[in-house]
């Protein structure tokens, strides 16, 4: 259920417990004990009950989980499950910015052609680790002023990030594909942007996003980043 809320949208106790594949009730009782840990808020619309995340610090927290957990603990015995699996490895929401092949990929372009800029890594243990995305390994991203100068550009109030409160580049480490994706404001920007463009919609599974056609042809023209169909 924490999964499903990863993408920072409330959804319902009905939801919720189909994603989980329990009752109703049964359901009920786990997020009120998940809401009394303070990992999930409830929120009332009329009758019905709506649960969100507390916050992206429960996601960051799943995520890393997710890197040291086997990769498939359980047996895809469905066309349906498989097809589910391999879409939220493809392109997904990690809170409230992109996450998957997808969000690796624009992060990989970003750095190739200088809109961000990534640090020496230092490992923390000041020895190698054995993954070069593990969270043991620091690593750190800058906004470089060309950066800075496309992203304005294709309509993104970088001024106003700068001045917020919220770290403007931050990363993830990708669970999925163990190597990192955009994080932080300016993650979270890029991705309200994307929807904003119609370049991104949501799928029928929670966290599920798919590039649309237009989304293609556009992270091209405007990033230079060429997404495999």
């Amino acid at each position: 259920m924490l999964k499903a809320l990863c993408d920072g949208r409330p959804l319902a106790v009905t939801v919720l417990a189909a994603e989980a594949g329990v009752s109703v009730p049964t359901a009920s009782v786990h997020l009120t004990r998940l809401a009394e840990a303070g990992l999930v808020r409830a929120e009332h619309s009329g009758r019905h009950r709506y649960f969100r995340l507390a916050g992206p610090d429960v996601v960051t927290a799943l995520e890393a989980l997710a890197v040291i957990a086997p990769p498939d603990p359980a047996p895809v015995t469905t066309l349906r499950a498989h097809s589910r699996r391999n879409a939220l490895r493809r392109s997904r929401t990690c809170y409230d910015h992109l996450a998957g092949s997808l969000g690796v990929l624009l992060m990989e372009g970003f750095l190739d052609q200088g809109l961000l800029r990534r640090e020496e890594d230092v490992p923390a243990s000041g020895r190698r680790p054995d993954r070069p995305a593990s969270y043991g390994r620091r690593a750190t991203y800058h906004l470089t002023p060309r950066g800075a100068e496309r992203f304005t550009g294709f309509g993104i109030d970088v001024d106003a990030l700068l001045r917020g409160r919220r770290p403007v580049v931050r990363y993830c480490v990708d669970w999925s594909e163990r190597r990192h994706h955009l994080a932080g404001a300016l993650g979270a920007a890029l991705a309200a942007r994307f929807f904003d463009l119609t370049w991104l919609r949501y799928g029928v599974s929670p966290r599920v996003v798919h590039l649309t056609d237009a989304g293609g042809s556009g992270v091209r023209d405007a990033f230079a980043i060429e997404v495999a169909d």
